[in-house]
């Protein structure tokens, strides 16, 4: 069967482009494999259906009619160990690809996941005038550590893209609006080229598809 990825059918335009199926649209289009988009909406993330396919009523989960599994980092570490354009396939490159998918999911994101829940979620509240700085003085102090690797190699692991940059480039575009990645510019030119890539405009451009097409009347 061809691969099904579940997606949104819509979402607030705040979110738009930055859903998390993007990172497995990204991955099969990088891979070179077909897939379609399983489009969901609010009714269905509560369905018995769909609880049975993704239990937390999120997106993406993934079937390819062997396999069948959620959470985007996993789906993409799934498709990297069957792909060399997102891995090399030896022990020790593959290795260090899923450590810096980790790494980006469990070492930088829980970091800056923080500012645009307080930014977008939270705006105006009492607690946030405090709390802000601690995570700005967070993420940077992350960005800094990440910089320093990164040095001038044009990926993580030099020459070569991985499945690592694709996921670290998808969780550095939450602090671009917020002006804090500028402040790195080898870490705001890295994720320039990322998502400079064509298979990443691919991936976006189907995304964005369906919001257009289920936009609510005005």
């Amino acid at each position: 069967m061809t691969i099904q990825v579940s997606a949104f059918r819509w979402v607030p335009e705040f979110a738009q482009g930055f859903v998390r199926d993007l990172r497995v649209r990204w991955a099969l289009e990088e891979a070179g494999i077909p897939y379609e988009a399983a489009l969901i909406g609010l009714d269905d993330r509560a369905s018995a259906d769909y609880r049975g396919w993704q239990p937390f009523g999120q997106v993406p989960a993934y079937k390819d009619g062997a396999v069948e599994m959620f959470e985007s980092g996993a789906i993409v570490l799934h498709l990297a160990g069957k792909s060399d354009a997102l891995s090399p396939q030896d022990e020790a490159g593959l290795a260090r690809t899923t450590t810096w998918v980790l790494a980006a999911l469990n070492s930088v994101e829980p970091t800056i996941a923080q500012l645009p829940e307080i930014d977008l979620f939270h705006a105006g509240e009492a607690w946030t005038t405090e709390r802000r700085p601690q995570v700005v003085a967070a993420i940077r102090e992350r960005l800094t550590a990440l910089a320093a690797w990164l040095g001038d190699k044009p990926y993580l692991e030099g020459e070569r893209f991985t499945a690592g940059d694709l996921m670290m480039a998808t969780v550095l575009r939450d602090v671009v609006e917020s002006g804090l990645l500028a402040e790195f510019p080898s870490l705001d030119a890295y994720v320039a080229r990322c998502i400079a890539r064509p298979a990443f405009q691919r991936a976006m451009d189907a995304q964005l598809k369906p919001f257009r097409e289920f936009a609510p009347a005005a």
